[in-house]
């Protein structure tokens, strides 16, 4: 049963997702922004933190698969980034702290990685032509500062859970 639940975890960030970008006001609060929830991402990079590598990067695979599958157009951008961005988190948290604190940054980098690399894959395809500062200013903030405030809220529940489930499994 403990197997399972970071997979049901997942499943519950995914659908998040697309709840809080269909019911969130986003048109009404601001000039154009555009607010990218990675609450899945940031899951699995937490399991990445405090579980083990390996099952991050195996759920970066089903889950970008997923997200491709349901969301893109272009298969294997996000089945690509998102264990790419899993293996690069696991090798910065060797050399630094796992505290909270820096858990939370480190996963801000990481979406912040992924975001500037799809958005770099997109516009060398010419699905987007938007400059990069407009970029930045557009989507990159205001997506980074609505993950923080996910990640305020749900690092220490996701940390404890998958901590219990590492010890359990190992």
């Amino acid at each position: 049963m403990i197997r399972f639940l970071p997979f049901a975890i997942f499943i519950l960030l995914f659908i998040l997702e697309s709840l809080f970008v269909e019911l969130f006001p986003v048109r009404f609060l601001t000039d154009g922004h555009i607010l990218v929830p990675r609450f899945l991402l940031a899951g699995i990079l937490l399991l990445t933190i405090y579980g083990t590598k390996k099952q991050g990067i195996w759920y970066g695979l089903l889950f970008g698969l997923t997200f491709d599958i349901v969301y893109t157009e272009v298969i294997g951008i996000y089945l690509f980034m998102f264990p790419l961005t899993a293996y690069f988190v696991s090798k910065l948290m060797k050399i630094l702290q796992t505290n909270i604190i820096i858990s939370t940054l480190v996963v801000l980098l990481g979406i912040a990685v992924l975001e500037v690399l799809v958005y770099e894959m997109n516009y060398l395809i010419h699905i987007t032509g938007m400059p990069f500062l407009q970029f930045v200013n557009l989507r990159l903030l205001p997506t980074l500062i609505i993950n923080f405030i996910f990640l305020i809220i749900f690092v220490y529940p996701l940390k404890k859970q998958f901590e219990k489930i590492s010890e359990q499994i190992a």
